[in-house]
């Protein structure tokens, strides 16, 4: 059950005067916060912070996202003063102050983090934010060829947070015989792909669940390690559906790291309702906003691709997903023929004649029995 209470409120628009060296909490107050029985110290840290800013006291903000805390980084400048902390599930969280600068840092149980500084000047603002976050990030692993770092996009109100997780990824060559021959060449040309010729800016990658989409991405990822970066949208109805979120993930920051330099990927899976025929009239606008990102004014200029996984059979999809050079792959991950499914597996018995998933193989290979109605093949009158 959610109470819905307010703060005693004094709004302040007051012009910047000198700020105290040191802030304390009656500092900060009185600031307007809506709270509920939702709401918990990470929240009370967060409206706080934005006290001194709203006020006007310190006008400047600054912050920064970051990837793989050190274990020991405390997220905090020299000689700051710790006025809130907060901590729960491993999700740790500072409020601290200095001479005319406010900071907020948060590490997550993930191990990444964010801080913010509001500051009386820019420069003092870039100043502590840089004195709390410079060498707190782990070095990336260095000649690992078996791990990559995926970026995994969510809404987290009020905007889209882009939570780095390091997965295992597998090299092409070790998993290409676990695709069918129908797959396999479309598979190789796209694992070439260099940024010199990309002739689309959609992937499409469709066929019945359980023929390994996702790892084929996977080895997509590790692939194109060097010059293109992967990441997935977790509540692609969401995205589709609020401009601002689209526009933070797809225009980016710019803010000159290496990795902003590269392309980027972006994975929505298993999207069926998002590119069925009838996607125009169900999903509203959200069709139109995905082509706009691929050659539309939107995606102008922008080095960013969209994957797209669906179950749907191709004739099925919206003819404007896949009309003729939209896409830079349309490749049906399907099911293994009853030939090549029996040189995968080495024995006939439990595969059916119609073909079966590499998910089922695998099922047969470790002993277990497929559920009722996989249909064997006929072996003829000749028995």
């Amino acid at each position: 059950m959610q109470t819905p209470q307010k703060l005693p409120v004094a709004h302040a628009a007051r012009k910047p005067e000198r700020a105290p060296v040191e802030l304390k909490t009656s500092d900060l107050l009185p600031i307007v916060m809506n709270y509920d029985d939702d709401m918990d110290a990470f929240d009370v840290i967060d409206a706080l912070a934005l006290g001194p800013y709203v006020r006007g006291d310190y006008p400047h903000a600054r912050s920064k996202w970051i990837n793989r805390i050190r274990k020991d980084a405390t997220l905090l400048p020299p000689d700051a003063h710790v006025i809130r902390t907060a901590e729960q599930g491993g999700q740790h969280a500072f409020l601290a102050s200095g001479e005319n600068w406010l900071l907020q840092s948060i590490r997550w149980s993930s191990g990444n983090g964010r801080v913010r500084v509001s500051a009386r000047t820019a420069e003092l603002a870039e100043t502590i934010l840089k004195a709390a976050t410079e060498g707190v990030e782990e070095p990336e692993p260095e000649d690992d060829d078996t791990v990559i770092d995926i970026g995994f996009w969510h809404m987290s109100m009020p905007r889209a947070n882009r939570l780095v997780r390091t997965i295992e990824i597998p090299k092409w060559a070790d998993i290409r015989g676990n695709y069918a021959t129908g797959s396999v060449g479309q598979l190789d040309s796209l694992m070439a792909t260099t940024p010199d010729n990309i002739s689309g800016r959609l992937l499409l990658l469709h066929g019945p669940p359980g023929t390994g989409k996702t790892t084929a991405l996977r080895a997509l990822a590790n692939e194109w390690r060097s010059w293109c970066r992967m990441d997935c949208v977790l509540d692609p109805e969401l995205f589709f559906g609020d401009p601002g979120y689209l526009l933070q993930v797809a225009l980016g920051d710019d803010d000159g790291d290496e990795d902003e330099k590269k392309w980027q990927l972006l994975l929505i899976e298993d999207c069926d309702e998002l590119i069925r025929g009838e996607a125009k009239a169900a999903a509203g606008q959200a069709l139109s906003r995905l082509l706009n990102l691929t050659d539309g004014l939107l995606g102008q200029g922008r080095n960013l691709m969209i994957g797209l996984t669906t179950n749907e059979d191709l004739t099925r999809l919206h003819p404007a997903v896949i009309r003729p050079g939209r896409c830079l792959a349309q490749i049906e991950v399907g099911r293994f023929p009853y030939d090549e499914a029996v040189t995968w597996l080495g024995r006939r018995d439990g595969i059916a004649g119609g073909g079966v998933t590499l998910a089922e193989l695998c099922a047969l290979r470790s002993g277990e029995v497929l559920q009722a109605g996989v249909e064997e093949l006929p072996t003829g009158a000749y028995l």
